[in-house]
């Protein structure tokens, strides 16, 4: 019988796409005033793996990654997809949208993202979010799986995010060591 265990809180990770990088300089303060501080900011990535957003969004499109330095609990996560939701219909412009927000969590072993559409390796979480897990940790990398986002499969991508998981293997330390 397996018993159940607390869940590790997790590093909270936003993605941000868009074709106006300015326009997220606007976001992010809206994103800090919710979810606390940043911890690490990728750089900006090409985002040039499909061209499905840009009649919606521009072209060239580009990604980057805020990452938080609270830690949060991961069944939280719909709620913070409901909220960044809210921040992106803000700045929607004759009905479109002008950036996309994806809120995710890394753990040592995974990352995993919110998003409102279902599938089959989606799960649903409450709130009509589905959690996609997009990467496992496995032979001391970050592995892509079939499904996952092909710019989040890109290596620099998944070097950031190695990053970030060396951080949070600290955040979670001190955790651990502050409960002890």
């Amino acid at each position: 019988m397996s018993l159940p265990q607390p869940p590790k809180p997790a590093k909270l990770i936003i993605g941000l796409f868009t074709h106006d990088q300015e326009l997220a300089s606007t976001i992010a303060p809206l994103l800090v005033e919710q979810f606390g501080p940043l911890d690490m900011v990728s750089p900006w990535f090409p985002f040039d793996f499909t061209d499905y957003y840009e009649k919606e969004m521009g072209s060239p499109l580009f990604r980057r990654l805020l990452v938080f330095k609270s830690l949060i609990q991961q069944d939280t996560l719909a709620d913070i997809k409901l909220a960044t939701n809210a921040v992106e219909s803000q700045f929607t412009l004759n009905g479109c949208r002008r950036i996309n927000i994806d809120p995710g969590y890394l753990l040592l072993e995974r990352l995993v993202l919110a998003t409102g559409k279902n599938y089959a390796h989606r799960i649903y979480i409450g709130g009509n979010i589905y959690a996609d897990l997009t990467l496992i940790f496995h032979n001391n990398d970050f592995q892509p799986l079939p499904w996952t986002y092909p710019d989040y499969a890109h290596d620099a991508i998944r070097n950031f995010l190695m990053m970030v998981r060396k951080k949070y293997k600290m955040d979670v330390k001190d955790v651990d060591d502050a409960t002890l």
